[in-house]
């Protein structure tokens, strides 16, 4: 589900000070946008899982994925472009969040093109004790056949490895794109300093 919200005069540093100082706020099986903790509007809650919402759908590696990638959060200082902060939990299937999960991070530049000989634009984050995860990096531009597009492996502690994409909302390409999964569309939030990403993953 993606909202349209007016968070221009919110900064993604901001967004994650207060995502951060007040925690995994549940409501039932809903966990609060991060934003709203940063934000003295009133925003709507985000569904994470529950008996309509079943586990995230895994989606192919691709040609581009590169092995024993650094354990990295900020992407920012590899490439320029239009700033976003990637965020988000990671959950089983009873919506409970996962410690200590790999989150494992690759895509293109603001150029669509892939480092294939270095680790730019790549690298992985453990989930916090409350299974959260966020990245600072950049929008990845179109290429041949693709839509804009991240790249992510999920890997719990003691279960298999979730392989799959994340989309943009409203990009014109999408419909253009075989792979394309409507399924897969983060919550994007405008901000000060560029983007705030939203998608949380329910492992099966």
């Amino acid at each position: 589900m993606t909202t349209s919200l007016d968070l221009s005069s919110l900064s993604r540093r901001s967004a994650l000070k207060g995502w951060f100082a007040a925690g995994s706020a549940m409501i039932g099986n809903t966990i609060l946008s991060p934003v709203a903790f940063a934000s003295d509007r009133t925003l709507l809650a985000t569904p994470a899982c529950g008996e309509d919402i079943g586990p995230t759908r895994s989606m192919t590696e691709g040609p581009f994925y590169s092995e024993n990638p650094p354990e990295k959060r900020n992407f920012r200082t590899e490439a320029g472009g239009t700033p976003v902060t990637l965020l988000g939990y990671v959950l089983n299937a009873a919506c409970t969040p996962i410690a200590n999960a790999i989150v494992d991070l690759w895509h293109a530049d603001s150029d669509g093109r892939y480092d294939n000989q270095g680790f730019n634009m790549r690298g992985y984050q453990r989930t916090d004790a409350q299974g959260r995860y966020y990245f600072d990096t950049i929008r990845p531009a179109e290429y041949a056949g693709r839509t804009p597009h991240y790249h992510v492996k999920i890997t719990p502690p003691d279960g298999r490895t979730l392989t799959t994409q994340l989309y943009f909302p409203e990009e014109p390409r999408n419909e253009l794109d075989h792979l394309f999964d409507s399924a897969l569309l983060m919550n994007m939030h405008p901000a000060s300093d560029g983007e705030i990403g939203r998608f949380d993953f329910v492992l099966a």
